[in-house]
């Protein structure tokens, strides 16, 4: 037997029996608190910054009409929107990740999940949340966004909405989507209107009730990866 097979015998089955233990706790806990609406943002973005305040706001409105608030449970606009959900007495759920740098459980998610992998992380925003929030944030913002758009388009999930929030932020990557994807060809033109840009808290909470309105009750709205 060569050192390789010898490798995957010795660590790749306790590698699963993780990873299925992250899928069946985090399953567990968040099937109990949905519906829930998922805001992704910088880990940087300091408590200063209007994005932060916008953040609690739109988590606290939330969380008022009894949505669940889902971030990834770190600093910056996490805890802001954290914050706001824990501020309206809400469920405010934080998916936390150890990373080397900037990620520390932010001390408002009252319903703390830790994850190793990021991918199991990534499966619980999707299959957890009727809605998406993007406010600006770096790659792990963008990562998150280019996955559920994709899972979007291509109807793996429901067409639930998308939200960019911050006009000066987002307006630019859009522009730049319709001259080099849109226009040649590598996406379709509808693609694009399954975002909706907005610098306005309420705004984005009409589309998510005026959504949740629309599907019915909890147990009727549809069902990420059914």
């Amino acid at each position: 037997m060569n050192n390789q097979s010898t490798s995957f015998l010795k660590e790749d089955p306790w590698r699963i029996f993780r990873i299925m233990a992250e899928f069946v706790d985090s399953f567990e806990t968040l099937s109990r608190v949905s519906p829930a609406v998922a805001i992704f943002g910088s880990a940087r973005m300091p408590r200063s910054s209007p994005y932060y305040k916008a953040a609690v706001e739109l988590a606290r409105g939330l969380a008022q009409h009894n949505l669940t608030v889902i971030t990834g449970g770190g600093p910056g606009i996490m805890e802001a929107a954290n914050k706001g959900a824990a501020l309206a007495k809400g469920r405010s759920v934080g998916l936390n990740i150890e990373l080397p740098m900037e990620q520390k459980p932010n001390r408002y998610a009252n319903i703390p999940i830790h994850f190793h992998y990021f991918f199991a992380r990534k499966v619980c925003f999707a299959k957890y949340s009727i809605a998406f929030v993007f406010m600006p944030g770096g790659f792990g913002t963008l990562d998150e966004f280019a996955e559920i758009i994709t899972l979007e388009q291509t109807q793996r999930i429901p067409e639930f909405p998308i939200i960019l929030f911050g006009r000066k932020f987002w307006s630019g990557l859009l522009r730049w989507m319709q001259k080099n994807m849109v226009k040649p060809g590598y996406i379709d033109a509808k693609d694009l209107k399954l975002v909706t840009l907005t610098d306005d808290p309420q705004e984005a909470i009409d589309i998510i009730l005026d959504y949740e309105r629309r599907v019915g009750p909890p147990e009727m709205v549809p069902k990420a990866f059914a």
